[in-house]
């Protein structure tokens, strides 16, 4: 089954970690009104969402005396006026609370509808039921009803919403599981810049049909200067190494442009030994950051991808404890390009991740881990 959220709640008087919500260590920006970016909502084409960070507990796994790392499942509650139950939300218990849930408007008509039945999808021991809303045709049920007592829940309880406004999604880290249950995240199956599905915690995604991701583009670069490591001073050398280096641009503007990688080109450092060690030590204070500012998951959040390049890359070392030894040359190479990205939401302006690129790859971190 799907990500259903976090509804769960401790056993006897058993303290979680998720007990303490988690708060940012200063105060979030105050930011310029009118240009929609951190306004509360979004419009996603006649469906205006917004999100819930409160929430009413609903259950949780510790309850049935689970071995594995426990999740809670939660309501979002209050929902503000004119919006509608879309699904319940759930996060693993070894993190503070730092969770979100999209609520949702219809404000064009015809978007959102009550559901005509449920049906039970699981139950743990006479404390937790898991409720699956029943779409009238044309519609899809992007999240699901959980109660404490085998009661079906009121069909005004939740809504579905209209199919074109939907998309299926794929799964994510697994959260939690049982011999008969397993619950994981979940994230669009299409992501990248023009994707539209949103990532909203529920089941299955939703999709921005208006992708007007203009307002996405304005306020979130006040968050950063642009600072950090240019090539200044790098030479663009041939295979011919016989021929004489050719000093690089500040700018960049003297290398090829354009193309695809034909191996005939790459940096090197310096002949002059004093340059070759001005190069590899870089220039802190006159560096350059290179920030690509892009709309992601449906025009939801803004992604901050920051690049900095480094002209030298050090040699290793083997660290054992305390103690740090050298490993001569080995993992010495010349430039080196670097990143990180901060994932903010355009509903209120908050960091919710953190990428930190290593090598090919590299790790993404909620804000409250980091």
């Amino acid at each position: 089954m799907g990500n259903f959220g976090s509804c769960f709640t401790s056993k006897e008087t058993e303290v979680f970690p998720i007990e303490t919500r988690f708060k940012f260590p200063s105060p979030l920006p105050s930011w310029p009104q009118g240009e929609r970016f951190a306004s509360g909502t979004i419009d996603l084409g006649g469906l205006e969402v917004c999100q819930v960070t409160s929430f009413k507990r609903i259950w949780s796994t510790s309850q049935i005396g689970s071995n594995d790392t426990d999740i809670t499942v939660f309501e979002p509650s209050p929902i503000p006026d004119g919006f509608f139950l879309l699904g319940c939300y759930c996060q693993s218990n070894d993190t503070p609370l730092f969770g979100w849930i999209l609520a949702g408007k219809d404000v064009s008509g015809g978007t959102l509808v009550n559901p005509v039945d449920y049906t039970l999808v699981w139950s743990s021991k006479d404390s937790c039921y898991i409720w699956l809303p029943t779409p009238p045709e044309g519609y899809k049920s992007v999240g699901y009803a959980i109660t404490t007592s085998p009661e079906k829940p009121s069909l005004d309880k939740i809504r579905c919403v209209r199919a074109d406004l939907t998309e299926e999604p794929e799964t994510d880290a697994l959260l939690w599981g049982s011999d008969d249950v397993s619950v994981y995240g979940l994230r669009p199956k299409v992501r990248g810049r023009q994707a539209q599905g949103v990532s909203h915690k529920l089941m299955p995604l939703f999709k921005n049909t208006l992708q007007d991701s203009t307002f996405t583009l304005k306020k979130p670069t006040c968050l950063l200067q642009q600072h950090g490591i240019s090539p200044t001073g790098f030479n663009c050398t041939t295979p011919e190494r016989n021929q004489t280096p050719i000093p690089v641009e500040s700018t960049g503007s003297n290398l090829p442009q354009g193309g695809s990688n034909d191996g005939t080109y790459w940096l090197d450092l310096p002949d002059d030994e004093t340059d070759r060690e001005r190069v590899k030590k870089g220039d802190l204070q006159n560096g350059e950051a290179y920030i690509h500012v892009k709309p992601m998951l449906g025009a939801t959040f803004t992604d901050l991808a920051i690049w900095l390049f480094y002209p030298f890359n050090g040699p290793s070392t083997a660290k054992f404890g305390l103690v740090d030894i050298p490993l001569g040359r080995i993992g010495e190479h010349i430039g080196d390009w670097e990143h990180v990205t901060l994932r903010i939401s355009n509903f209120d302006g908050v960091l919710y991740r953190v990428y930190f690129a290593q090598h090919s790859g590299g790790t993404w971190v909620d804000t409250p881990i980091t």
